[in-house]
């Protein structure tokens, strides 16, 4: 029958205090509970900000593509050759051009400057999701030489227009005229609205035809701005970036959401590390609980250590015997925190509006922010990340009164018994 070393035995053992050291057995327990509270906080916390992060990632690119091809510096000159190039790629799911330039709208005294994307309607679903964002009308309404144009909602509003409605686009490409070089003026007509979720989106981009737009901002035939690329994968964008690079020989550019919105996703990986650092004082806090009660354990038991080394215990075995009862302890709080915060983070879309109908009010107003739920995205790399984390602070929580009691001499302890 196996048997468990004594080291073992004594270190879970020493966990269970007797009656009269009950406060000791009450420290050991609020250690386990503060651990198991910290590891639970932590896990929860990166599940929301990895839902918060995914959720404007998915709004920031279902706007945009992954990846986008272009001539340095200048024009795309025949997209279709490219597009059929980049077909091929079996990574890349979608493909369509488009124009993209910078603009001025009015209408009456409201004005706004807004970026202008000429897009093909029947190829622009396979790199956005500009058609499921529609509030009014389709990207069908889009037809070539009617200059229709589709805004974004809060760029209606500020313009003080809806579908049906005729604006004026100002174009920063001049055209000659006996008194110099005047700006381009085209009156289009609202044919739908969009929102997308994002204020950056919904108050600044217009979409026209694709040879509406070409013809509005001098582009010859078959020129546009890029050919726009959606991934099966967005996180592959840098393996076929370099597959590009490749096979088109380094004539055009290639430009992934990555560079384009560095500084904005940096900034949230940025945010989720110092809130783990913070949260993770949680943990450490209850580490430091655990020096106390180990402390407090060996004072209390400097006559059984005394007897152990006595009959024969080395030095290392007492040592053994409480980083055990230390290394227990803490083990047990993380496994309860890690079993609480993956079920708090796998059900916090119930959890949370049981909270709001609870007290009567909400984290996210609808009317105020676009994300009105609060997400949450269980990642497993973070959940081994946070119980290895307590496992290691645990771990150096047990050193020094382990070794404390490691070098308690059994003659000194014995003096007074």
């Amino acid at each position: 029958m196996f048997k468990l070393p004594f080291e073992w035995l004594l270190g879970l053992r020493y966990i269970r205090a007797k009656r009269r050291n009950g406060f000791i057995s009450f420290i050991s327990m609020s250690s386990m509970i503060g651990i198991g509270l910290g590891v639970m906080a932590l896990i929860t916390v990166m599940s929301i900000m990895n839902g918060f992060q995914h959720e404007l990632r998915e709004r920031i690119l279902g706007m945009t593509a992954h990846m986008t091809l272009s001539e340095s510096y200048q024009r795309l000159g025949d997209w279709k050759e490219i597009y059929d190039i980049s077909k091929q790629h079996p990574l890349v799911v979608g493909a369509a051009p488009n124009i993209e330039e910078q603009g001025m709208l009015t209408n009456n005294d409201r004005v706004k400057g807004v970026m202008v994307r000429g897009i093909l309607p029947e190829l622009e679903s396979q790199v956005s999701t500009l058609e499921d964002n529609m509030l009014i009308g389709s990207l069908n309404s889009l037809k070539t030489g009617e200059f229709g144009i589709v805004l974004g909602f809060d760029l209606a509003q500020n313009l003080a227009v809806t579908v049906g409605d005729r604006i004026t686009l100002i174009a920063p490409q001049g055209s000659v005229s006996p008194v110099g070089v005047l700006p381009r003026i085209k009156r289009l007509t609202v044919v739908g609205l969009f929102e997308a979720g994002m204020y950056e989106y919904d108050s600044g981009m217009a979409f026209l035809h694709l040879d509406d737009a070409a013809k509005i901002f001098k582009y010859r035939d078959g020129e546009v701005s890029g050919l726009q690329l959606r991934l099966s994968d967005l996180f592959q964008v840098h393996q076929v970036r370099n597959d590009y690079v490749e096979l088109l020989e380094g004539q055009y550019s290639v430009r992934d959401w990555t560079q384009q919105h560095a500084n904005f996703f940096k900034a949230i990986q940025m945010e989720k590390r110092m809130m783990f650092i913070v949260l993770a004082l949680i943990i450490m806090v209850a580490a430091f609980n655990i020096v106390s009660t180990m402390v407090m354990v060996v004072t209390d038991k400097q006559k059984d250590i005394a007897v152990l080394r006595t009959i024969g215990a080395s030095p290392m075995s007492v040592q053994a015997i409480f980083m055990i009862q230390g290394l227990v302890i803490g083990i047990i709080g993380a496994l309860l925190g890690l079993l609480g915060g993956v079920a708090l983070s796998l059900n916090i879309d119930v959890i949370i509006p049981f909270i709001e109908q609870l007290f009567g009010f909400q984290f996210f107003p609808a009317d105020v922010y676009y994300i009105s739920e609060v997400p949450s995205k269980l990642e497993w790399s973070d959940v081994w990340a946070v119980s290895g984390l307590a496992f290691v602070l645990t771990l150096l929580a047990t050193l020094y009164p382990a070794w404390r009691a490691s070098r308690i001499q059994p003659a000194e302890a014995l003096r007074y018994e």
